[in-house]
């Protein structure tokens, strides 16, 4: 039987997330979710169970509003920042089910611009 789309999207997350958590080494993961309409990237620390820093087009500032790429790279360096002010430099990109093309390229690499090593 031929799995939904939203089946297969889940399978898909499960297994990138699996396979980061083999070859995190302890790190960080920087996880990345992303709407129609928003973006949500968030540091997450596997050990502890705990949020070390987050960010999203949700919040206040009114250049980050929207869904296009301008945004989800505000949204990178701005949770890269958080994250260096925690003393966190080395992440895990999680990416989830989507692919490492457009506003999650995007959001990468403000990421790395900003400081964080993956």
């Amino acid at each position: 039987m031929a799995l939904s789309p939203r089946e297969s999207e889940k399978r898909r997350a499960q297994r990138v997330r699996r396979r980061l958590k083999a070859i995190s080494n302890g790190r960080p993961r920087l996880s990345v979710f992303r709407s129609s309409k928003n973006i949500y990237a968030q540091i997450i620390d596997d050990e502890r169970g705990v949020t070390l820093a987050a960010a999203s087009t949700l919040e206040g500032d009114k250049a980050a509003k929207g869904a296009d790429k301008d945004a989800a790279a505000i949204v990178g360096k701005l949770v890269a920042e958080r994250a260096i002010e925690k003393g966190v430099k080395d992440v895990v990109f999680d990416r989830g089910s989507y692919i490492y093309h457009g506003r999650i390229k995007a959001l990468a690499d403000a990421a790395r611009e900003a400081g964080l090593n993956f």
